[in-house]
């Protein structure tokens, strides 16, 4: 069997798996949330957008209703980057990240979810997952493919073909609300395109951006550690010749390179944007900070989850407070943007939005006066309050996986 084929069989037993959950689910009487299928680009070859391999871009639709059928959400999932041919041309193989040949019908979850008790605010809204195929955050578009890998690089291509086909076709001409979110990879792709977004609804009345664990800092100087994310991020933005795409404010006072970590351009984005992240970011501090010898040996092991915390070192554990502590001290030197809404948290994970779905009594969920992360961030998004909150009462990553 071919490696496709095993992508195809693996990627339609989750969908099995997910299934089989939600007919238990249903046993019990609990929410079963609609699965979606896949939609293509029209024409998206022949517009050029294309993912890795040259497939059409593609986006999973759910149509709204009731007093949503005006209103949007819009998900971009993370998938982290690739950073030279050699690499994207093994992601390219992949049909959750660099093709969309096997694309499979999507699950609802998160800001997406249609569980109106998790979902208050967005559950009845049209939903759009845009499929990630691109490595670079939804940001490139170089013309040419490699004449030798046949890649392409058009990210940036798939994300406008998609709004435009979704207000040419689908009815978001008529938004009154709308939202861009994603996670991870799909996070930061939401900080850098979030002013593109709302330039494309100019007679919407809110256009707001959500970032979940998109806050990625460069980290200079942490106290023993080598700057890897510099060396990492800098591949990716040359690569893929990203800098054209970088907001101009921030790559005229800095190298393009450093306008790919967020810490350097939140301050350039006009439109309001919501920061959800944790201050103890398990994918930062396991894959981006490496500890200098001898502190490194185990680091992997050690970082892998809460529950291996208990591996770590003396010193192993002293790095990641020092992390915290940086990205706090980060977070202290944005400018104070009374658009922003903040919710930093010291769970030992990343991704925050999509956990509400397969563990509604998660501890992170109900932080703030008994509301769940969703309802926070509607909170934000509706105006009702401007919540800002950062943790900074843990010095030790906490447990959010389940409830206390």
């Amino acid at each position: 069997m071919g490696n496709n084929s095993q992508v195809t069989v693996a990627a339609w037993l989750k969908v099995l798996f997910y299934l089989l959950f939600f007919v238990q689910s249903q046993v019990k009487g609990q929410f079963i949330e609609p699965i979606i299928n896949v939609t293509y680009i029209e024409d998206g070859v022949a517009k050029g957008a294309v993912c890795l391999d040259g497939s059409p871009g593609a986006y999973h639709f759910g149509q709204g209703f009731e007093d949503g059928i005006d209103n949007w959400v819009i998900y971009l999932p993370g998938g982290a980057w690739c950073d030279s041919k050699d690499d994207c041309l093994i992601r390219s193989n992949d049909s959750y990240s660099g093709n969309t040949r096997h694309a499979i019908p999507k699950p609802l979850f998160g800001f997406l979810s249609e569980d109106k008790s998790l979902n208050s605010d967005f559950y009845n809204w049209n939903k759009v997952y845009i499929r990630y195929c691109d490595g670079a955050s939804f940001l490139a578009d170089v013309e040419a493919a490699d004449p030798v890998t046949k890649l392409y690089q058009r990210g940036r291509r798939i994300f406008g073909s998609v709004l435009e086909e979704l207000i040419t076709t689908k009815g978001m001409s008529n938004a009154v609300n709308a939202l861009l979110t994603g996670n991870s990879a799909g996070g930061l792709a939401t900080i850098l395109n979030c002013d593109r977004f709302r330039s494309f609804l100019p007679d919407a009345c809110r256009v707001k951006c959500v970032s979940d664990s998109g806050f990625f800092i460069r980290g200079k100087d942490l106290p023993g550690a080598y700057d890897r994310a510099i060396d990492y991020f800098g591949r990716v933005v040359n690569y893929h010749k990203l800098a054209k795409y970088l907001p101009e404010s921030c790559t005229r006072r800095l190298a393009p390179e450093l306008c790919f970590f967020a810490e350097n351009v939140v301050d350039d984005i006009e439109a309001p944007l919501y920061l959800l992240n944790s201050n103890f970011d398990r994918y930062q501090i396991s894959r981006l900070v490496v500890p200098n010898p001898p502190t490194n040996e185990g680091w992997a092991d050690c970082t892998k989850n809460f529950s291996s915390l208990k591996r770590c070192t003396a010193d192993q554990l002293h790095l990641m407070k020092d992390f915290q502590n940086v990205f706090l001290k980060t977070l202290e030197g944005l400018n104070d943007n009374p658009s922003r809404g903040l919710f930093i948290i010291s769970c030992f994970i990343h991704d925050i939005s999509p956990r509400v779905q397969h563990a509604p009594n998660w501890q992170g969920t109900t932080i703030l006066q008994n509301k769940a992360v969703l309802q926070i961030v509607g909170d934000w998004y509706f105006e009702r309050s401007n919540v800002r909150f950062i943790d900074n009462q843990h010095s030790y990553p906490t447990n959010c996986s389940l409830a206390k």
